[in-house]
């Protein structure tokens, strides 16, 4: 027999707090003036211009298999109807997200870079490499084990992978360079933050569902797919920013990230504590900015009051989440 789902009566300890988080935050691409870009970007080198093609061009591909693949097949798997809606609703955002690097092509570059660009994704073997090693185990979802690997690779997807692509973006913006493609990657990042934590939480109610010994072997899963994943992105981040001599910062921020995304899940950091470019490091603060607010819609711009989730917000999702285990 099929449900409709009934938002009149609370079926999940948290989906209707993710899902008023997500709505109010509900943005468009086409509402922030990218063209005023223009002149920084004309003032770019070829090499700084090449990088910022290619790390959007990479973050287009992770983004549409996350909204064409990775979301929908979870959702597809997850019983609870108001859960399910909030993952339809994220595999929505991140499709927005992967048109707006085009919005911002279309903006900045040339029809032969851009189109150069796409080429080069799908040339890219380290790129192809993480984006199959993901997608692999969103298709492999056949019971509650398999469904929780696939969460793991979700959260490593939003949590982690994104992050050395967002690293030059926040670099140049931070710097007062292309400030309103910065924007953009900010109102991206505020969504993917929400995503990674909202999918973290599924995963680790989906425990509940498995034995000890299954909940041992997902942590030892988890590991192992974070150093392969780690592997790869060495040597992707290796290829894009050698040219920028920004490699080792950004791997720096890659390995920061990873560590966010384990605590998504419910784990320990993984890598040690490093210090990270403070530059980059404070974009991924996204209250609202105060350059030139009037004349651009940035991440802070709400339709209606908007508070942004905290660490308390979590901390209480948590304890929901552990009562009722």
């Amino acid at each position: 027999m099929l449900e409709a789902v009934n938002w009149d009566s609370q079926t999940s300890e948290f989906a209707n707090l993710f899902w008023e988080q997500n709505t109010k935050q509900f943005w468009l691409d086409t509402e922030i003036p990218i063209s005023k870009d223009k002149k920084t970007w004309e003032s770019l080198s070829d090499d700084e211009k090449d990088v910022y093609m290619k790390v959007l061009g990479g973050l287009t591909l992770l983004d549409t298999e996350q909204g064409g693949v990775g979301m929908p097949q979870i959702s597809m798997h997850v019983k609870d109807l108001q859960e399910k809606a909030v993952l339809t609703f994220m595999g929505a955002m991140e499709q927005i997200h992967a048109k707006s690097y085009s919005t911002i092509f279309t903006t900045l570059a040339t029809k032969d870079k851009i189109n150069a660009t796409f080429e080069w994704v799908k040339q890219n073997k380290w790129l192809q490499q993480k984006a199959e090693l993901i997608e692999k185990h969103y298709k492999n979802i056949h019971d509650d084990y398999t469904l929780a690997q696939a969460m793991v690779a979700s959260v490593f997807l939003e949590s982690y992978l994104f992050y050395s692509g967002f690293y030059y973006p926040l670099l140049l913006a931070g710097q007062g360079k292309l400030k309103n493609a910065g924007e953009v990657i900010r109102l991206i990042i505020r969504d993917e933050s929400i995503h990674g934590v909202f999918v973290g939480l599924l995963y680790q109610k989906q425990l509940a569902k498995l034995t000890d010994q299954q909940r041992k072997k997902l942590e030892q899963f988890t590991i192992d797919l974070l150093n392969k994943l780690y592997e790869i992105e060495c040597r992707y981040t290796e290829e894009i920013y050698d040219v920028l001599n920004l490699t080792s910062d950004v791997k720096k921020y890659v390995r920061y990230n990873a560590n966010k995304a384990l605590m998504n899940l419910g784990y320990n950091e993984y890598f040690p504590t490093e210090e990270i470019n403070p530059i980059v490091l404070n974009g991924l603060k996204t209250e609202t900015s105060t350059h030139d607010f009037f004349s651009q819609k940035g991440n802070g711009y709400v339709k209606i009051k908007v508070e942004p989730l905290t660490d308390d917000d979590f901390k209480f999702i948590n304890n929901l989440i552990n009562q009722s285990k």
